[in-house]
């Protein structure tokens, strides 16, 4: 009787419990899922490089020559900062997706990291489209009110390249707002939200009432 009583509380005791099994499975589910994400945030990040080294070539190249004069992307400031600004977005979208794809667990430092330069990036990126687009409006219109003629009329492939380079420059703002989303998405996810109405956490307390 000993022998068969010590055998079933061998058999106890080696047999895995149930509640172990459900936390083993709910913590490979939880791997597979972030690996799934960070998969899919390091193709998200290194989409940008190509249109980004695109719209940096494109403008880099941009110049004509012929009986009006010369012009060149460097003759004007915010053709400057937009090949400069993609050249940076490129460098950081490659280093940002290394860091990404590195498997190892969350920390709040590196969510706010991602958070914080993806927002940087996505405004300086926009504030290159915005300024270089008014610099292609004024070539296109030119300004009747101080006497400031069309220029695209005088040199047509320098302004269309440079309408190239500036479409393809706001592709980058459109990939990098969806970065921004998610960078967001992954930092705020790990805070509680507020309690809509807190006295609802609070202990009620109790009133005795006398009845004569």
């Amino acid at each position: 009787m000993r022998e068969k009583e010590t055998d079933n509380n061998v058999g106890a005791i080696s047999s895995p419990s149930p509640i172990l099994q459900v936390h083993d499975r709910d913590q490979a589910a939880g791997d597979t899922n972030n690996g799934g994400m960070r998969t899919t945030e390091t193709l998200l990040r290194l989409i940008p490089i190509a249109p980004c080294i695109a719209a940096l070539v494109v403008m880099l190249h941009n110049s004509q020559t012929n009986d009006f004069g010369s012009v060149s992307y460097s003759h004007l400031g915010a053709f400057r900062y937009l090949v400069h600004v993609n050249g940076i977005c490129a460098g950081y979208s490659l280093l940002s997706a290394v860091i990404a794809a590195m498997p190892r667990p969350p920390k709040m430092s590196e969510a706010w990291t991602f958070f914080f330069l993806d927002q940087v990036m996505t405004y300086l990126v926009l504030a290159a489209g915005a300024a270089s687009t008014e610099v292609l409006y004024l070539a296109f219109k030119g300004n009747p009110a101080i006497t400031w003629s069309s220029a695209c009329s005088s040199f047509a492939t320098f302004c269309h390249k440079a309408t190239a380079s500036v479409a393809v420059n706001f592709v980058v703002v459109a990939c990098y707002a969806l970065l921004s989303l998610i960078s967001s998405y992954k930092l705020f996810t790990n805070y509680q939200p507020p309690n809509p109405n807190p006295a609802i956490a609070k202990p009620s307390i109790q009133v005795a009432t006398f009845h004569a």
